[in-house]
């Protein structure tokens, strides 16, 4: 799986009310989690984002509540992948199981600022920063992560594996 776009560069600890709050959690709808994704922490990216863009975090991305909702809004909200340093393990594998991809790799995480178009290649384990030229390594994801990724998430993973 590859993807490009742009990247919305946040600092550590963006946490999960950061990226959904609380008060939008009264539905699951994926549509209005994604229209108030990010809100709390950068007012202008719902109206700035494009189907395709990367969000790129420092350490402990997704931490606080254990709420699914995050990489929901994330993914609905069309962003193809994050790429951040370190992530909070429940969002971790929350993003997994609703097929968002993430990505560990902290250099590229402090390479990449706001507007770069960045480019990733989740089996090969590459990002690269088309405005510095460097490409980064990554420790691609485990096989079975990235099959539920590319079936869109767990459930939808689980319903099309053969018995």
């Amino acid at each position: 799986m590859k993807f490009k776009g742009s990247a919305f560069k946040y600092g550590d600890n963006v946490n999960t009310d950061e990226i959904i709050p609380a008060r939008y959690l009264s539905s699951s709808d994926p549509q209005w989690l994604a229209a108030h994704c990010m809100e709390a922490l950068d007012a202008n990216f719902v109206s700035e984002k494009k189907p395709g863009d990367i969000i790129v975090a420092q350490k402990n991305f997704g931490c606080g509540s254990s709420r699914e909702h995050a990489p929901i809004a994330i993914k609905a909200a069309g962003i193809s992948c994050v790429i951040a340093d370190s992530y909070a393990r429940i969002f971790y594998r929350n993003a997994i199981n609703i097929g968002l991809p993430i990505i560990e790799c902290g250099e590229a995480a402090a390479d990449i600022e706001k507007g770069d178009n960045v480019e990733v290649d989740l089996a090969k384990g590459t990002v690269r920063n088309h405005r510095t030229g460097r490409t980064f390594h990554f420790e691609p994801l485990p096989q079975f992560a990235q099959e539920i990724i590319a079936a869109g998430g767990l459930m939808k993973y689980v319903i099309k594996k053969p018995n």
